[in-house]
């Protein structure tokens, strides 16, 4: 692809983001779901405005990069322990009974054993997107729903990374000798790039943003660089990018800048991750919907009505109220993002096959675009259409 047509591709992307952006706010979507649309309307199984998706994609995957390392920004080591604590039971239970249901159902429609695994893991995590910008901000930082919530879906993205770490394995060999020995690697080598990280951390990086924390492009370059550099470090020890990126996230969570550097990268997260949803959805091939659409179909209704029914036993189980539970069930009552990842990351180490993956993102769409609805027009909201149900 040469500049003219990178420049075209672009124009084409960001503008296109921009208008379907628009709708989906104007309709309450999440917009993930315009930037995907994007991309099955413009690229190769579309109208083919956008051919070359995998120089695309492979400039999204920074995206996912900078969205693992700001969500190890996040991460407050003492305060991460306290809010996993509260959750840990009803994330546990929940994630078994998600993948069963997923692992099951693609069994019934004669996916492979392989591909069942990864369509079960997909099934367990839930939208941040729907769980944490729909619920309103004072609910968020100041109720018991909030603290829950957070402690579910922070569960839920250390399990992600788990998935990751078995995922790469899994690449390094077809059979179980192969993917036990890739794992085993990994987690030699995860305590390993830890322990550098930290000491890197403590005497290099933190006494250079102590001297030069005034340069606030500085501070700027030195993020981007350690994210990088650390998630390439893992790289070459047979762990995923993605996980190097979260280690650099967390090494540095308890420095006093942290929370402006998560704050003004996410502008750059959010460029590549426009390219990242728009390749997923242009790699999107309707020739083979009609081969999954009774499959994501059945997975979309039990994810919609079983996500709920077992928060709600799980949550009532440790002594949550029951409007709490039903309430907390139904905003994470859907797929995950992280589904989407993670379905990118299986096809791209053939581990599963076209019509896994087209399984996965059909499913994750149609309950992103229900369970959005089903929250907005019943439970408070930011973007509710009654006022009565209207909450900052």
């Amino acid at each position: 692809m040469d500049s003219s047509a990178i420049t075209f591709s672009f124009f084409l992307i960001f503008s296109g983001a921009a208008l379907f952006a628009t709708l989906a706010l104007y309709t309450r979507q999440p917009l993930i779901i315009a930037y995907i649309a994007l991309g099955a309307c413009i690229g190769p199984f579309g109208v083919s405005l956008v051919t070359d998706t995998k120089l695309l994609g492979d400039i999204g995957h920074v995206g996912i990069i900078f969205l693992l390392f700001l969500l190890g920004l996040d991460m407050q080591p003492q305060a991460l322990w306290a809010t996993l604590r509260k959750s840990t039971v009803v994330a546990i239970f929940s994630s078994a009974i998600f993948m069963g249901m997923g692992f099951a159902v693609a069994l019934l429609f004669g996916f492979s054993r392989m591909d069942a695994l990864v369509i079960g893991a997909a099934m367990m995590f839930s939208s941040t997107i729907i769980g944490i910008k729909l619920l309103p901000t004072t609910v968020l930082h100041h109720r018991h729903i909030g603290e829950l919530m957070i402690g579910l879906l922070l569960f839920q993205d250390l399990l992600a990374i788990i998935v990751l770490m078995v995922l790469y394995s899994a690449a390094e060999g077809s059979d179980a000798g192969g993917m036990a020995k890739g794992l085993t690697l990994s987690l030699l080598g995860l305590p390993l790039l830890a322990g550098g990280a930290l000491l890197v951390v403590r005497y290099i990086l933190l006494p250079l943003i102590t001297r030069f924390d005034r340069f606030h492009e500085y501070i700027f370059l030195l993020a981007i660089g350690w994210c990088l550099g650390l998630a390439e470090c893992a790289s070459l020890l047979g762990l995923s990018e993605e996980i190097g990126a979260f280690i650099a996230g967390i090494t540095i969570a308890t420095s006093p800048i942290s929370q402006y550097i998560a704050v003004n990268l996410k502008p750059l997260r959010d460029f590549f991750l426009i390219l990242f949803f728009f390749s997923v959805g242009a790699r999107f091939d309707f020739a083979l919907l009609g081969e999954v659409w009774a499959p994501a179909l059945l997975l979309s209704l039990l994810v919609l009505g079983l996500k709920p029914v077992v928060y709600r036993f799980l949550l009532k189980g440790v002594s949550e109220k029951r409007s709490l539970a039903w309430d907390l069930g139904f905003r994470l009552g859907q797929a995950s993002e992280f589904s989407l990842l993670i379905a990118y990351v299986a096809i791209g180490s053939a581990l599963i096959s076209e019509q896994a993956s087209l399984l996965i993102q059909a499913t994750t769409i149609i309950t992103l675009l229900a369970s959005s609805y089903i929250v907005v027009l019943n439970y408070p909201t930011p973007i509710a259409i009654s006022d009565r149900l209207r909450r900052d």
